[in-house]
Parts: C-alpha cells; sequence; structure tokens
C-alpha cells in the first residue's frame, strides 16, 4: 500500500496551502522521503529487523526532528 501525498497542507494558521510552488515542493519532498523510508523498511526487515521494531524506529525519528523554527 503506498499513501500519497495528502490532499491538503495545512498553513501554522489552520488554512490550507495555496501557493502552487509550495504544494509542488511539498508533494515532491513527500514522495522522496515515502521512497527513502520504504526502502529502509524493507532492507532493515530482509535483514531481520522486527517489523513492529522497525516501524517504531522510523516513528522515533520523526518525533526527534527539531522544529527549524527553534533557535538552538
Amino acid at each position: 500500500m503506498s499513501l500519497g501525498p495528502p490532499e491538503t497542507w495545512p498553513g501554522a494558521d489552520g488554512a490550507p496551502l495555496s501557493c502552487r510552488e509550495k504544494l509542488k515542493v511539498l508533494t515532491e519532498n513527500h514522495r522522496e522521503l515515502a521512497q527513502v523510508m520504504r526502502d529502509a523498511f524493507e532492507d532493515a526487515v530482509l535483514m531481520g529487523v522486527d517489523e513492529a521494531a522497525m516501524r517504531h524506529i522510523l516513528t522515533e525519528l520523526v518525533q526527534a526532528l527539531p522544529s527549524p523554527k527553534r533557535k538552538a
């Protein structure tokens, strides 16, 4: 199963983004990230990593992403 990009991308104010160029970049980023994650997940499982554990590891990666709005 392949999950495509969302139909709308919510802005910080809750309203959907409408700039075509932003939408194009976000959709492209989504597709690229989805492919990299599929590849990493498949490699890990085929090398013997438990599927549930790998899903947890990938989820933790996302949760640990620092906000680009916060200063280091």
